[in-house]
């Protein structure tokens, strides 16, 4: 079994306390493997097989259990008569007010709960009326490159250039690395899992009345990672296109998408006036396999599918991430976390006098002496600016 220790740690940090840890994440990422993870830990540790309840309600063995009521009632019916007892419900949001069930089993003292959920509502739910302060989130993403070598049992020693664009054609869903070389295979299986996000955590959950035009916006997104975008902007788009449509409709449409964890808002900060900004913003897109499938594998925006990887790299380490505006430059990137900040620019290449004045500007204008890194793909002797970090991407997520 292929660890993903950054997201073990974190539920092993929180371990046997009386939270309710929430594991969330677009569908196929992972989260039921982790669950998978943390059971072998807990069996390795010595904790009985009786003292560990798993249930997945994608599974047809638990589609008895759709109410609250029953949920509760199969949990008890399975507790041992003593010792810390671990409940595990994978997809528990197929179960109705499954809400009401969890808030009563958190006040058993013996019991840790851990769930996972593919969708936003998760936690939109009474879940947070019900459980405030009382839960965690451990949110999920597809394989880092770093995860994508391992699992692909591939060495940072061998061709790390032809690897990673292997990573930025096949993306990091944990399924494809079963697949290793076959590309038609490794295909459908990137457009099912996208299929069936739409199908199910979209349409289906928001009863979606146009699908084609549900598609036609997220071929938009998909197509303009790293470009900044309004629901007005999409939909004189689509309108100009012969798809007319309005600004509300398209709104809740990109809040349908943000909810399965299939593209990702950056706002805008003002780095002066320390303020978010409230118009515009840039959607990145989860897996730059299923963004392949949708728009194909099309050279001219390199650099924008390299900062889309570096958007959900920065999440992955825990940084809280905006677009940067300081004087009508924008940075591509102000990373946040207690204690740290870093601002970030991303290009393909850093070689042209041009390129480095259009890159530069924007981070010699802040203020502060925050880290400023240029995160390119070059590979020269030239690693500083004035202060400014110039570094190789590649090295950045194998750091």
């Amino acid at each position: 079994m292929k660890q993903r220790d950054t997201y073990l740690n974190r539920l092993l940090e929180v371990k046997d306390t009386s939270l309710i840890k929430v594991i969330t994440g677009v569908r196929r990422c992972g989260k039921s493997s982790l669950l998978d993870l943390l059971e072998a830990h807990l069996l390795a540790a010595g904790v009985p097989g009786n003292r560990i309840i798993r249930m997945n309600f994608e599974l047809l063995e638990f589609d008895s259990i759709r109410e609250y009521k029953a949920l509760h009632q199969a949990v008890i019916d399975r507790l041992p008569p003593e010792g810390k007892v671990y409940v595990l419900l994978d997809e528990v949001s197929f179960v109705s007010e499954w809400e009401r069930a969890v808030n009563s089993l958190r006040l058993h003292a013996q019991l840790d709960i851990y769930i996972t959920g593919s969708n936003a509502y998760l936690l939109a739910s009474e879940l947070s009326t019900l459980l405030a302060g009382r839960y965690i989130e451990i949110p999920m993403l597809p394989l880092s490159f770093k995860e994508f070598l391992d699992f692909n049992d591939l060495h940072q020693s061998g061709d790390v250039q032809g690897y990673f664009n292997l990573y930025l054609e096949r993306g990091g869903l944990p399924g494809v690395t079963e697949l290793r070389a076959q590309e038609s295979a490794i295909r459908q299986y990137i457009n099912g899992i996208y299929h069936t996000i739409i199908l199910k955590d979209v349409i289906a959950r928001n009863e979606v009345r146009d699908p084609a035009l549900l598609e036609s916006v997220v071929r938009y997104l998909a197509g303009n990672v790293g470009n900044l975008v309004t629901s007005k902007k999409i939909s004189d788009f689509l309108t100009s296109s012969g798809r007319k449509t309005a600004s509300g409709t398209i709104d809740n449409y990109l809040r349908m998408l943000e909810n399965a964890y299939v593209f990702y808002r950056a706002g805008r900060f003002d780095v002066k006036g320390k303020q978010q900004l409230k118009t515009q913003g840039k959607y990145y897109i989860v897996d730059t396999g299923i963004r392949g499938g949708l728009v194909g594998q099309r050279g001219q925006d390199y650099g924008f599918v390299l900062e889309n990887l570096v958007y959900f790299e920065l999440l992955r380490r825990g940084f809280d991430v905006k677009i940067g505006s300081i004087g009508g430059l924008e940075v591509d990137f102000i990373a946040q976390k207690p204690e740290k900040t870093l601002y970030v620019q991303v290009t393909a290449t850093m070689l042209s006098e041009e390129t480095q004045v259009r890159e530069l500007r924007p981070l010699r204008a802040i203020p502060d002496y925050h880290e400023k890194l240029v995160l390119s793909m070059d590979r020269t002797p030239l690693n500083d600016f004035d202060g400014i970090r110039n570094v190789n991407l590649v090295d950045f997520l194998l750091a």
